[in-house]
């Protein structure tokens, strides 16, 4: 379905219910607009997730999704017309106040890990790490300990906004906060977050960018772990990117007994041990890459836009064991190799005071055969990914350069 609607004198006009209409026609038809789309906050009252502040979106073509203000402004529920998008995992969308970082030997993070995109970073993404801090001129913390994937996924926003924006006869709802990742002696990083989507589309932008507030000089890593759950993903879903290159995969020798290869999605599966990959991505002309997950059976799918200068790298995360079964499409700042190997081959960006990084997504909700299509021939366009399941890696990690 479009977003927008060009009108006979030439005005963008908003979709609804299969109607093209005029800011004056959308709001002759009820006395508010949230009959049909919105944002509202809510603060969620049960269990771990007790006291959690977060936005509901509703666009009006049955897309709906909550962003959590409390856990870094992340996207947890993702549904469109009554089928889940985004996946829950058994954590549940739990209470930052409960988060244990350090817990259980730097893991602690996945008893946290659940929704439709997580962020990672800001300074660290990945398998846990200790790596020197000379640039904290702090000799009792001389080294920096990491937990799984960095701390910024369970620190709460300060939300700056929210709400419903005209342009015209257009309507943006959309969000805006500021995270903080900060200590005495150590990084002082802001993720400043935009979440927009226009009423009567089926687009997410999330615009992000992360500033360094502080006067040290800091690393920087990001990630979104992106999680698509049932049933999109299903037996006999798709993965769909302009892969060039296999490069890695942590699990080479196993794959194939666990019949779980990158481009044909299994059943859930008992035992199953995660597997992850690192695929070379194409872009466009413009620099995007689109990597998409589809169910041809449902005519349902769900695509991630990013910018190759923006995420030079991309992993695919599957985990089929049973009761958590899910795919991710995860761009990345770095490589798989690491904190250390980004330090060691020279990739690591710094990030002097008032230095910043942006990054622009866009979620899309591919909502029939059409679309699906439609997406599968951009893709292609780019680049046509491997046809067998089990590619051998390469093993070629494409030089990023030193940033700062």
């Amino acid at each position: 379905m479009p977003p927008t609607t060009w009108a006979a004198n030439g005005d963008v006009m908003v979709k609804l219910y299969g109607k093209n209409l005029s800011r004056h026609e959308a709001e002759a038809l009820s006395g508010n607009l949230s009959h049909a789309a919105g944002v509202r906050s809510m603060v969620l009252d049960d269990g771990v997730e007790r006291g959690i502040r977060l936005l509901e979106f509703r666009t009006g073509t049955g897309l709906r999704f909550t962003v959590l203000i409390d856990r870094a402004m992340d996207i947890a529920d993702c549904d469109f017309r009554g089928q889940a998008i985004g996946w829950h995992s058994p954590a549940g969308f739990r209470h930052p106040a409960l988060h244990e970082p350090e817990g259980e030997g730097g893991l602690g993070w996945m008893r946290s890990f659940s929704g439709l995109m997580i962020t990672c970073g800001l300074d660290h993404i990945l398998f846990m790490a200790e790596v020197p801090t000379p640039e904290y001129t702090y000799g009792p913390r001389a080294t920096a300990r990491h937990s799984l994937h960095g701390r910024i996924g369970t620190i709460p926003a300060r939300l700056t906004g929210h709400g419903e924006r005209w342009d015209g006869d257009r309507c943006f709802l959309w969000a805006e906060g500021v995270v903080t990742q900060g200590t005495v002696f150590g990084e002082h990083l802001e993720l400043h977050r935009r979440i927009e989507v226009e009423v009567g589309s089926n687009d997410i932008t999330l615009s992000d960018r992360v500033v360094n507030r502080g006067f040290y000089r800091t690393p920087h890593m990001f990630c979104y772990h992106i999680n698509v759950g049932h049933p999109v993903l299903e037996e006999g879903a798709r993965y769909l990117a302009p892969v060039r290159d296999v490069v890695w995969a942590a699990h080479a020798e196993s794959y194939r007994a666990q019949n779980a290869g990158y481009r044909t999605m299994p059943a859930p599966q008992a035992g199953f041990h995660e597997q992850v990959w690192q695929h070379e991505m194409g872009a466009d002309d413009a620099g995007r890459v689109p990597v998409a997950l589809v169910n041809d059976r449902l005519g349902l799918g769900f695509m991630v836009t990013t910018r190759k200068d923006q995420f030079p790298c991309q992993y695919q995360w599957q985990n089929f064991q049973q009761g958590q079964y899910a795919m991710g499409i995860e761009p990345s700042s770095n490589h798989v190799l690491g904190n250390d190997a980004a330090r060691a081959r020279d990739e690591m960006t710094w990030l002097n005071h008032g230095d910043e990084r942006r990054y622009d997504s866009t979620f899309s909700i591919l909502p029939d055969a059409a679309a699906i299509a439609a997406a599968e021939a951009r893709i292609t366009a780019i680049a046509a990914q491997p046809k067998e399941d089990f590619p051998a890696p390469s093993g070629t990690f494409t030089p990023i350069g030193g940033r700062s």
